[in-house]
């Protein structure tokens, strides 16, 4: 860029030339920021930095404004031109008034106050008109304080319009929202808010049209500053040093030991108490004895450690004693030490004890206090009387020692069993075969199996079905003890396997049952346990069985008289049972039963007829040429047949 040229060149080509020491050929700025505010400056130089000769006085001019004496002009003075504009956020920035205030709330469910004052400060900040109202913050008020109104633009009515810095003044009212706050003072700078002397605070305010009321004395809460005085202390000078007594009767405690004879209740019972007398504090305490199985809640104190009154003022009948505790002024005198003797009677609180006795360390006290020498009183106490205790009738549910646990003990335990016997018996039973004793003439020929469980004492009962009978056969009684006649809920006594002989009578819950067989097992059984059985029970047995063995003696010589051999009809069961197995044939007792109902006389024989008619009721699965063998062999004469070796191939 080439310069500006020399004085007195035009500016043609070749008459300008190029200056080297420049080099900032940009423009001067013309905006500028003052108190963050844009505002336009002229600029001094121009482009390359030259100085700038626009509006510029010549030396001429200056000369001539310097030598020129100012003369008298007549007319309108200039008015000196208007001052920058400032924006009231600017000018009024950080400048808040600050007014003290108070407010009223009542307090309805207080016995001790019926209205609270609480203080505030109501802060007007004049940059934008806003408000706001901040309560003291006190320790343990019990109170949420602090931000009582966050800052806001508060409105003054229903018009729109806001609260106004010359709204605000001393001793006037203030609703905000709702509660009327009581302005009592503000501060210095509120008083000079614009910066101005404190002498000409009132000429501020007049020259705005406001006048400020005298200053009120701010209320305080007349709750709080009487929790601020000390409480009122009434001492009444005295003789008696409670400090003293305490330091020297500390942990010695008197023990009286009384009943308490209870004539108002139903039964005229003695129960009996420890009296604690405390030396360190002339309290008494009284505590109850309990005894096992007293019947009474283990509550160990009757009456907790405490002042006991012994004689009162006479008080009017108004007076709620009920409801109220019993202080000083309603005692004439309080219990002492030498109102409990052994011996005698007190009332405490409307209870009558009578001390028996103490301890040691009590008779010791009174010894050498009030020279006193206590001895102890008997006191004679009747055994309760003991009540019977009254088993009810047994009701047949269930068994009898199980339904008898329901009268000893509230949670019923299943009574003890006999393990030893248990697992010495275990399926041991005995068989017999009975009938029922019934003037009915068909009840008479019903046949029944009773079957004796030696391991747990119990009875069952089986009738076996027999067709055309018209009597549904099954099980007639489960298994259960069978008490004996004459046998009583206290001394129950049940049927044992010695009560159970040939030709007996079992009573069975009002059913007679005659024993008319029995298992041979029962006889194997009676003579390995003697002690068991007695010898009449053992011989009837033993006698019954005689003709049965005797037959079978017989058939054994017969059988080896004609030459039988034992080994063949033992090759022949097992070809029975072979087939049998091959048929899946069960065999459950049925077979035998019914050959023991037919063998009347229980001889062990049956005739050819009945016993070929028994084979073809059950309808066996086996051969009949393995049959017919079977019968040659079990044959004892022409017509009689033996039915045991017989059975025992099915079994």
């Amino acid at each position: 860029m080439s310069s500006r040229p020399a004085q007195g060149l035009p500016l043609l080509p070749g008459f300008s030339f190029l200056d080297p020491t420049k080099t900032s050929f940009h423009r001067s700025q013309t905006l500028g920021y003052r108190n963050g505010y844009a505002y336009a400056r002229r600029p001094t130089v121009g482009i390359g930095g030259e100085r700038l000769y626009v509006n510029q006085l010549s030396q001429a001019e200056l000369d001539e404004l310097a030598n020129k004496i100012p003369t008298l002009t007549y007319g309108n003075a200039k008015q000196a031109p208007p001052s920058d504009f400032v924006p009231a956020h600017v000018a009024f920035d950080k400048k808040v008034l600050k007014f003290d205030a108070y407010f009223q709330e009542d307090v309805p469910i207080s016995a001790e106050e019926h209205y609270r004052i609480r203080q505030v400060a109501i802060y007007y900040f004049l940059e934008d008109d806003s408000m706001s109202v901040m309560e003291p913050i006190v320790e343990n008020s019990g109170i949420p304080q602090g931000k009582f109104i966050k800052r806001q633009r508060i409105p003054k009515n229903n018009c729109g319009d806001h609260y106004h810095w010359k709204d605000l003044n001393r001793g006037m009212n203030i609703t905000l929202y709702g509660r009327t706050f009581r302005i009592v003072d503000c501060d210095p700078f509120t008083q000079s808010h614009l910066e101005v002397p404190a002498l000409l605070c009132q000429v501020f305010l007049e020259s705005q049209g406001i006048e400020l009321n005298p200053p009120e004395k701010m209320i305080f809460d007349p709750y709080t500053e009487l929790r601020k005085m000390p409480l009122r202390k009434y001492i009444t000078p005295s003789d008696f040093d409670q400090l003293k007594q305490f330091l020297t009767y500390d942990k010695q405690v008197l023990r009286f030991y009384a009943i308490w004879e209870n004539a108002n209740s139903m039964c005229d019972e003695k129960r009996s108490f420890i009296i604690h007398y405390y030396l360190a504090d002339d309290t008494v305490e009284v505590r109850e004895i309990h005894e096992k199985n007293d019947g009474r809640d283990p509550f160990p104190v009757l009456m907790k450690r405490q002042h006991l009154p012994k004689t009162l003022v006479d008080k009017k009948k108004t007076f709620p004693s009920c409801v109220l505790e019993i202080s000083d002024q309603e005692v004439q005198e309080w219990f002492t030490a030498k109102d409990l003797a052994v011996g005698k009677s007190v009332t405490l609180l409307g209870r009558t004890f009578f001390i028996y006795d103490c301890d040691k360390f009590t008779q010791h006290f009174y010894q050498e206090r009030f020279g006193l020498d206590f001895q102890p009183v008997h006191i004679k106490q009747q055994p309760p009387e003991e009540v019977p205790q009254i088993i009810p009738p047994y009701n047949g549910f269930g068994f009898l020692e199980d339904s008898l646990q329901n009268c000893f003990s509230l949670l019923p335990r299943p009574p003890k069993k006999n393990i030893i016997k248990m697992l010495e018996n275990d399926h041991k039973v005995l068989r017999y075969q009975v009938t029922l004793e019934s003037p009915d003439p068909i009840d008479r020929k019903r046949c029944f199996i009773l079957s004796y469980f030696l391991s747990t004492d119990m009875i069952s009962i089986y009738e076996p079905p027999v067709r055309n009978s018209g009597i549904i056969g099954g099980k007639y009684l489960g298994k259960t003890k069978v008490p004996k006649p004459g046998s009583t809920v206290e001394n129950p006594t049940y049927y044992e396997p010695a009560d159970l002989t040939i030709g007996a009578t079992v009573k069975v819950f009002g059913h007679r049952f005659v024993i008319t067989d029995a298992d041979e097992y029962v006889l194997n059984y009676a003579e390995s346990n003697p002690d068991v059985f007695p010898a009449a029970t053992l011989q009837s047995l033993r006698d019954h069985f005689a003709p049965r063995r005797a037959a079978k003696q017989a058939t054994e010589s017969e059988l080896s008289a004609t030459g039988t051999n034992r080994q063949e009809l033992e090759e022949l069961v097992m070809q029975v049972q072979d087939q049998m197995r091959q048929h899946n044939y069960l065999s459950n007792g049925s077979l035998r039963e019914a050959f023991l109902l037919q063998d009347k006389d229980g001889s062990g024989f049956l005739d050819k007829a009945e016993f070929l008619a028994l084979c073809t009721r059950f309808n066996l699965p086996i051969s009949d040429a393995l049959v017919n063998k079977l019968i040659s062999l079990c044959l004892h004469g022409e017509d009689k047949i033996s039915y045991h070796d017989f059975i025992r191939a099915f079994s």
